[in-house]
């Protein structure tokens, strides 16, 4: 018995009833108990009617074909308001807004299903546990239903902002960040033939990198290749080095690379974004805003570069 009052786990307890003696014996030598797979079995997709969705879509499969997952949708909606009737300076009255929005809905719902239905994904029932897909019906407008709603799927898949993006689009992206704890899979706008196979980390020693790593690692245990990118002279905060990462992950059985590449009269993020090409990777993990958030939209920074300009698909975290 151990000092906690416990039998060690490595015997089994024998008790002779007729003697009420109790014994030992040692369990069968063989394999340890294998450990149940962890993978992203659940993927969120934000839907709305524009020129990116397909990019998000087309990543969101790739991803679920990988993982065997279930993807469900719903529609990302403007708020409308509810306490004022019509717009103060004139415009269009509450109600015309209100069937604006359901609209958008049905719209979203078409694309989603449709797309979904073409490629052959079946619709999930309680007998489906494999590759499936769902809809959430009415769900509640506005972006901040990202954040809250995304706690319970294991990524968030949206489209790479941009310009012609909706103002609300680029508040679900920052919604889903900073408010779900869960990362964000950030669609290019063509995506790979493959995902995850080839994965590039772009290691800056921060905590939000390593809660990146984290979340990331179904897809880096699944991986062929992964490499652990120093960037010499790079943005980064004082913690464990790349070798030490590279360790840790040889641990849980990945076995990684390390690369180290200089500035070369680049930012961090072009640096990144070039070595990611380099590589042929078809997947970057990415800790998003180690400096913050408000810093690097008026100054710039690595995460804002790679936003706008990832050519791969990036998992981030915060």
């Amino acid at each position: 018995m151990t000092q906690s009052g416990h039998w060690p786990l490595k015997f089994a307890v024998m008790h002779n009833r007729s003697s009420g003696v109790v014994g030992f014996k040692r369990r069968p030598q063989g394999r340890a108990p294998r450990k149940a797979a962890i993978t992203m079995k659940t993927i969120l997709v934000p839907t709305e009617d524009n020129s990116a969705m397909r990019s998000a879509l087309d990543t969101a499969l790739l991803l679920a074909r990988r993982c065997d997952s279930y993807i469900e949708g719903f529609a990302l909606r403007w708020l409308v308001a509810d306490f004022a009737a019509f717009d103060p300076t004139g415009g269009t009255p509450l109600e015309t807004d209100r069937l604006a929005a359901a609209q958008v809905e049905t719209q979203a719902r078409q694309i989603f299903e449709s797309f979904m239905q073409g490629h052959n994904v079946p619709r999930s029932t309680a007998k489906i546990e494999a590759l499936s897909f769902g809809w959430l019906d009415d769900a509640p407008q506005g972006e901040d239903f990202v954040g809250s709603y995304g706690r319970v799927f294991d990524v968030i898949v949206l489209s790479r902002p941009g310009a012609n993006e909706t103002f609300v689009h680029n508040r679900a992206l920052y919604s889903g960040l900073f408010e779900s704890g869960r990362p964000i899979l950030l669609a290019p706008a063509a995506p790979p033939p493959q995902i995850a196979t080839n994965v590039l980390i772009a290691w800056n020693r921060s905590t939000e990198q390593a809660r990146a790593i984290s979340l990331a690692m179904p897809l880096l245990q699944k991986a062929k290749r992964v490499t652990v990118l120093t960037v010499i002279g790079g943005t980064e905060v004082p913690g464990p080095s790349a070798e030490q990462l590279i360790h840790y992950l040889q641990r849980n059985g990945i076995a990684a690379e390390p690369m180290s590449v200089g500035l070369d009269g680049k930012n961090t993020g072009q640096t990144i974004l070039a070595a990611a090409q380099s590589t042929g990777c078809d997947l970057l993990v990415k800790g998003a805003y180690t400096q913050s958030r408000l810093r690097q939209m008026i100054f710039g920074g690595a995460t804002r570069h790679v936003l706008e300009n990832a050519e791969i698909p990036v998992l981030l975290a915060t």
